[in-house]
């Protein structure tokens, strides 16, 4: 078998060391430890003891050996016996001494541990660090081909229970059964039922996939095999398909248990015709794991769990019922997941007692369980920076910030004029969207740098989460999106280059509205475009002709001059306005919505400011709350506020997950920050 080909090249290393010992014993040893012996005739060993060259000599039947007085001379003479009764005397007279000086023969216990232990030793050492070194190199012990690399875990190790997950209610729901089926499986063997062999959790990153893995193991108290799927895969042909050999034979042996298989469309991708490019280790380890999975009984209790965010690249024959029976998504939490969410990681940090987690939750509309987990954090960092003890509301909502545009950079230099274009260009959007009907109230207008490369952003949040999207709707998000070029263009008369991600970002709503969502007259109900990898920002593709195309393009182009053509009427209507307004945000750098509807209104916005946070004094409201009251409270420029999910952050950096909207019918269409100004 193709997986223990590194053992047979392991054992003909052994066989080589063996053939090298035969060498050197039969040649190499004995020409290098046997001593120099010189032969010499009678006489010239009598002359040597008459001139004192020798010091020692032995006598033996045959032989004569001597050792020369000379310590440089390392030689043994050697001469034949001869009948000579005066060599006694002339060796006496000579004083050289009788001593043995011919190295005595080894034992053969001796010459055997010498010449065969010893090598075969030194070879067994060197090829175990050889085989360490490649293992260390080539993933794991290189001893053990074919073993699987899973994590064991116990109740006590996991340490998780279904308490610490939240905002996934349905997704536990899926999994309560499951859990209560290791609990008690004689009920369902009594009905005949039996337990589905493998659930597949589905959802975007950071939903919390793998905790509510952790949490069922620690729920249903049995061992918890955890391996993500690229440890599968490694260099040699055949290794993956012998570790998941191994990983099931472990589950049988431990049953009832769990066995999560991390990212698994890294071994689970659909299997191509074999042509050139295709990965015959990767369709071997799937292979197997099909046949595994086919092959164990579902009923003694081993439960397969699988993790992914590429649901549609997985092989069918892994899908199929009787392999992964469930497919369990794990969406991104809504407004009353996102609090409880928020309420599970604050339980962690020191918090006030009157901290508001509704309203950081509408702050946060699409971010993830993780999203969530590090704006908390930020927050107790932000407390520990300030000298404070306890995490304020204030911190969560500054921390909230900070993710959607960076921390402000203090040490940022932009000129008057730059910061003038800024200024209007902010205002702008604020402007447009509380002109607006179905508009987000704007709690925030700042023109600090960011980080994240913003000069400056306009902030909407809802007062409540929307599921669906009018047609009214979108079109007022084209129009606030392009309230900061017609700012520029109203007021300066060019434009500048700050607003070319608010271009991709009205491009992209008015693409969805025209081939995606059915909202022309022209297209009616039909569907130009398709996304695929929705959970990972989704690539959209068009799945129309030609000639439809151009068409699209052009009914594109015209939406997008009829919304921008509505922003430089608003903005020219209320030219003062965003005159006054531009002037206080030069001034403050940063100004809240009350201000911001305040002046709107011709009222005093330090007066408004002052009540509004007594209001909020009072009624224990936090700031981002009181800002969307007031903003939606007045009615001077709008007859309805409704809500809509929006962020828009003067940034040209990736979408921020803060920034996200779920759900959201445009699929992979997200609301993104907008691209500042250049200076």
């Amino acid at each position: 078998m193709k997986p223990k080909e590194p053992k047979r090249k392991l054992y003909y290393y052994y066989i080589a060391a063996i053939l090298v010992i035969f060498f050197l014993n039969a040649y190499v040893f004995p020409s290098v430890f046997k001593p120099q012996v010189k032969e010499i005739p009678y006489g010239t060993f009598l002359e040597m003891v008459t001139e004192g060259k020798l010091a020692k000599v032995e006598i033996t039947d045959k032989k004569i050996a001597a050792l020369a007085s000379d310590t440089s001379d390392k030689q043994i003479y050697v001469t034949g016996r001869v009948e000579d009764p005066q060599l006694v005397d002339r060796l006496v007279k000579s004083k050289i001494t009788f001593s043995q000086v011919i190295p005595r023969e080894s034992s053969p216990l001796e010459n055997f541990f010498m010449t065969w232990v010893l090598p075969i030793l030194f070879f067994f050492v060197v090829g175990q660090l050889i085989m360490k070194y490649m293992g260390n190199h080539m993933g794991g012990n290189a001893m053990s081909f074919g073993k699987s690399n899973a994590k064991v875990y116990i109740q006590a190790q996991t340490g998780v229970t279904f308490k610490d997950v939240a905002g996934q209610d349905e997704a536990k729901e899926a999994l309560v059964e499951l859990v209560d089926f290791l609990h008690d499986p004689k009920k369902y063997k009594e009905i005949g039922a039996t337990m589905p062999k493998g659930a597949l959790l589905v959802g975007p990153p950071g939903t919390g996939k793998t905790l509510l893995a952790k949490a069922i193991a620690g729920e249903a108290h049995v061992p918890f095999f955890s391996i993500s799927g690229s440890e599968f895969i490694e260099m040699f042909v055949g290794m993956g398909a012998a570790r998941v050999r191994d990983l099931f034979k472990q589950a049988q042996e431990k049953a009832p248990c769990i066995v999560f298989i991390d990212e698994i469309d890294a071994i689970g991708k659909k299997r191509d015709n074999g042509a050139f490019g295709s990965n015959d280790e990767r369709e071997q380890t799937l292979n197997q794991l099909l046949s595994e999975m086919d092959g164990f009984d579902g009923s003694k209790g081993v439960l397969i769990l699988a993790a992914t965010n590429r649901p549609d690249s997985l092989d069918k024959a892994l899908l199929r019922p009787g392999r992964f029976d469930r497919r369990i998504p794990v969406e991104l939490p809504d407004m009353k997941g996102r609090e409880a969410i928020l309420r599970v990681h604050a339980a962690t940090v020191k918090t006030e007692p009157n901290i508001d987690y509704k309203t950081v939750a509408l702050a946060t509309a699409g971010a993830s369980g993780a999203d969530l987990a590090n704006i908390v954090n930020e927050g107790a960092l932000r407390a520990v920076r300030m000298g404070r003890e306890l995490v304020s509301q204030q911190d969560l909502e500054e921390s909230v910030e900070v993710v959607i545009a960076g921390y402000q950079r203090k040490s940022a230099v932009i000129s008057p004029e730059d910061k003038k274009i800024i200024a209007y260009h902010e205002i702008g959007h604020a402007l447009v969207a509380a002109s607006q009907k179905k508009s987000a109230p704007v709690p925030k207008i700042t023109i600090i740098p960011r980080t994240s490369g913003a000069l400056g952003y306009t902030m909407q949040v809802d007062e409540q989460e929307k599921v669906l999207l009018s047609k009214e709707e979108l079109f007022n998000k084209i129009v606030t999106i392009t309230g900061g070029r017609s700012a520029e263009e109203v007021v300066f008369g060019s434009i500048t280059g700050g607003a070319s991600n608010d271009i991709e970002q009205a491009t992209k709503i008015a693409r969805a509205m025209v081939a995606r969502l059915g909202m022309t007259e022209e297209l009616d109900m039909m569907g130009c475009e398709t996304i695929q990898n929705a959970y990972l920002g989704g690539d959209a593709s068009m799945t129309c002709s030609e000639q439809t195309s151009a068409k699209i393009d052009g009914m594109v182009l015209a939406l997008i001059k009829k919304a921008h053509a509505e922003a430089v009427r608003i903005l020219t209507e209320h030219r003062e306005d965003m005159d006054r307004l531009a002037e206080y945000l030069l001034k403050k750098e940063t100004i809240t919505g009350a201000e911001f509807m305040a002046i709107l209104n011709h009222e005093d916005p330090e007066q408004a400011l002052a009540a509004e946070a007594e209001k909020a004094k009072e009624e224990g409201k936090s700031k981002i709350e009181i800002q969307a009251d007031s903003t939606a409270s007045t009615q001077a420029f709008a007859d309805e506020k409704t809500v809509e999910k929006q962020a828009v952050p003067e940034t040209p950096t990736p979408t921020t997950p803060a920034a996200h909207s779920v759900p959201n019918p445009l699929g992979s269409l997200k609301p993104t920050d907008e691209q500042k100004p250049e200076a």
